[in-house]
């Protein structure tokens, strides 16, 4: 899911870069290797902070704090042996030194890139590294100490942020740079660069007064708090949850896997002989948990509880996210007035592709079109459990919606996915996955293990090599899911990203690092990880974001990659890659059952091909309805108002969901994308990239999926394209240079088999 910012300024990238990671939709649909091996400087520039303290004086506290690992001489981050302890003295001997060169930097800084620009973006890159790491261990193996390490130590990173982003003189230098006759003579990146760095100080409140510049800094400290206690209530309510089950035919309809991961849970929770035939089991409202109950147990009563549990995390006691949603409401709205903008929304905007009234526009084109195919998507399963005499057919609630639409598929397409889980085994799914990116983007993905530290023996280590086997980059994937430590979801973030700053010669670059980060099944027993198709789905979605971020070819470090693209376009390329989940060459190499080695057969995928827009218009209403009520929220909503954001969330639902949302329904307290990630007023941003991915995909459709050397011929443009340019290209020029013209909608509603309902 990527750690980027909204444009490419050089200076928001300290706030943006460590908080806000790509992070999966999907997840929101309700769906030790110590070795520090040296690379060839040609290859990967070592990062070091150790150097920049080489003149100090020796002393017993300077010595310490080069043996801290966060300033350690390192070519990847040393995840293995960073701890909290490490944080606050690493951190604090940072800020120090960046603060240090910023203020040379204000005193020598003239309006050129050299003395501009550069020395700027080693300041932001050093500090985004270091913060990335921490934030980082935080997601993937959080502790108490982490955690109380980082809150000490934030308030400083935001203030030395705020003082970069606010700094008149590295200001009036990119602005007199604009207005310098040496402006046309810039290339299109670096132009980027310098219009979005203006904008982005204004929108970091440069011209604010005094007094007003001290208000904003107040309320960005206190939202970056505020989305900090966020996510750690979602994180500790999901923990909290437990339910121990000891009679089986309480959790009759759970398949083998999911009461083998139930049992493995029990077992790691102290039932030491817990087993999937004989329990005891626990079930909890981590993803792969939670979802197998909601769609698989026949016990009604434990779907509602489970449910209810899920709908209702973090909205009680210590943990209640109500007050907080409320500060951050009200601040979010302070914020944009101070800056001159109506409301948050609009504030939002100024960064993206779309306008408010545009991304309303795109939301009710698809709801009016999604609208009537959810009413009988509803129709048709009231009448099969009426046919399978349930007693709940006429009043469907909540938990039945999804046990009775998987017995539906089952039934209309006798298909499975728990029955499918032996065909998607990781590593299979894995080299298909592999052999796909060779075919159309001519490069080789091979295992690196080894070479980079990890921060658990779980996470593989790649190298992605071109097609003279020189390395290009390198990612990290951590795959499964660790309730006790790891936050739920999927994303793709940023370790180093591709620039020339970091070499020495200005010849070579600094190479690009990934990490992709799921939580899916992990192996239970001797068996390996067996994944749903929604879950290959996901890891393709995740590795498009990875593929953008290291198939750049773009060298100026602040748009290469990921960074500077406008956040309504990022979903592009991870959108693009699903598709590729459904293609027959493609699914034949990852689809091979994983003791048998038989190949999925080809009537199951033609069922799947047909199942693809299976209630194709309820599962659009459902993402609709969380990009409404996220635009509702930051432009309409007033905070202390007549309207609480639960009264909101009803209203919406109302529009956008068949079944209204149970008056108790506190799902707000748990949508992170918007209150601590990097999704406010921004949601849409889904649906809105979903219409350029489908139309990407289509222009690979047009030269045809079965020939071989189109498709190669096509990839390799999507790549010299939409992979290639990064932020340094406006989304929408570098989208007309792959495909020819502007984006049309036309193919995401044939995708999802809606065209037919379009007025």
């Amino acid at each position: 899911m990527a750690r980027v910012m909204a444009t490419a300024s050089l200076t928001s990238f300290v706030r943006s870069s460590t908080s806000k990671p790509l992070i999966s939709s999907r997840f929101c649909r309700l769906r030790p290797f110590s070795s520090h091996f040296r690379l060839r400087p040609s290859l990967l520039r070592r990062y070091s902070v150790t150097a920049f303290f080489s003149d100090q004086p020796q002393s017993p506290s300077s010595t310490t704090i080069e043996a801290n690992p966060l300033l350690q001489d390192f070519d990847f981050p040393p995840f293995d042996v960073i701890d909290a302890s490490h944080v606050r003295p690493g951190m604090r001997a940072l800020l120090s030194k960046l603060d240090n060169d910023l203020t040379e930097l204000e005193k020598t800084v003239e309006p050129s890139w050299s003395k501009l620009v550069e020395p700027l973006e080693r300041i932001v890159d050093k500090l985004s590294v270091v913060w990335g790491a921490i934030n980082h261990l935080k997601a993937v193996k959080d502790t108490p100490e982490l955690r109380s390490a980082i809150e000490e130590i934030q308030p400083e990173k935001i203030t030395f942020g705020l003082k970069l982003d606010q700094s008149k003189p590295i200001y009036n230098a990119f602005k007199a740079m604009k207005e310098s006759s040496d402006w046309e003579m810039l290339s299109d990146a670096r132009k980027r660069i310098v219009e979005s760095s203006i904008k982005d100080a204004v929108l970091s409140g440069i011209s604010l007064e005094d007094d007003e510049r001290e208000e904003f800094n107040k309320i960005q400290q206190e939202l970056a708090k505020l989305s900090k206690r966020f996510g750690e209530n979602v994180l500790d309510a999901t923990k909290k949850f437990e339910k121990l089950i000891t009679n089986k035919s309480e959790i009759e309809g759970l398949p083998a896997t999911a009461l083998g991961l139930a049992a493995q849970i029990a077992t790691s929770k102290g039932h030491e002989n817990a087993t999937a035939v004989n329990g005891p089991w626990m079930i909890t409202l981590d993803g792969p948990s939670f979802m197998s109950v909601i769609q698989h147990a026949k016990n009604r009563a434990l779907r509602e509880e489970i449910y209810r549990a899920y709908v209702t995390r973090a909205s009680s006691g210590d943990l209640d996210n109500t007050s907080v949603i409320d500060q951050i409401l009200k601040l979010r709205l302070a914020k944009a007035k101070l800056l001159g903008y109506n409301n948050y929304a609009e504030l939002s905007m100024a960064t993206k592709m779309a306008t408010v009234d545009k991304a309303e526009e795109l939301l009710e084109k698809l709801r009016s079109a999604s609208w009537d195919a959810a009413v009988q998507d509803m129709e048709e399963l009231k009448e099969f459990c009426r046919s399978q005499d349930a007693p709940e057919a006429d009043e469907l609630a909540h938990w039945d919606i999804s046990f009775w639409s998987e017995r539906l598929r089952e039934s209309k397409y006798e298909i499975n996915e728990e029955d499918l889980r032996p065909y998607f085994s990781l590593p299979k799914v894995m080299d298909g996955l592999f052999n796909l990116v060779k075919m159309l983007f001519d490069i080789d993905v091979v295992p690196a293990d080894g070479l980079a530290p990890v921060w658990n023996s779980d996470v593989k280590f790649y190298c992605i090599k071109d097609s003279t086997g020189a390395p290009i980059s390198y990612f990290y994937f951590d795959p499964y899911s660790r309730p006790s430590e790891k936050k739920g979801g999927a994303w793709m973030g940023e370790v180093f990203a591709r620039t020339c700053v970091f070499s020495h010669d200005k010849t070579s670059v600094r190479l690009p690092v990934a990490h992709m980060v799921c939580n899916q099944m992990p192996p239970v027993g001797d068996k390996p990880s067996l994944m749903t198709f929604r879950e290959v789905e996901t890891v393709f979605h995740e590795f498009g974001h990875a593929l953008q971020h290291m198939l750049t070819k773009q060298d100026e470090g602040l748009v290469a990659g990921i960074r500077g693209i406008e956040w309504d376009a990022v979903e592009l390329p991870s959108q693009f890659m699903e598709n590729w989940c459904y293609h027959w060459d493609t699914l034949m190499s990852i689809a091979k059952h994983y003791e048998t080695g038989e190949c999925l057969p080809e009537d199951i995928y033609q069922k799947l091909l047909v199942a693809r827009t299976f209630r194709a218009g309820t599962m659009s209403l459902r993402q609709l309805k969380f990009a409404t009520l996220d635009l509702e929220l930051h432009s309409k909503y007033v905070p202390g108002g007549p309207e609480s954001i639960y009264d909101v969330d009803q209203r919406v639902g109302q529009r956008t969901q068949l079944i209204p949302p149970l008056p108790e329904d506190r799902f707000l307290c748990g949508f992170s994308h918007i209150f601590a990630g990097g999704y406010a007023a921004g949601y849409y941003s889904y649906k809105w990239a979903e219409v350029l991915s489908a139309d990407a995909f289509s222009a690979f459709e047009d030269a045809g999926l079965n020939d071989d050397e189109a498709l190669k011929e096509t990839g390799y443009r999507f790549r010299d394209t939409v992979l290639a340019l990064g932020g340094g290209k406006d989304p929408l020029e570098v989208f007309i240079e792959f495909r020819g013209r502007e984006p049309s909608p036309e193919p995401l509603l044939r995708h999802n088999g809606l065209l037919q309902t379009t007025v």
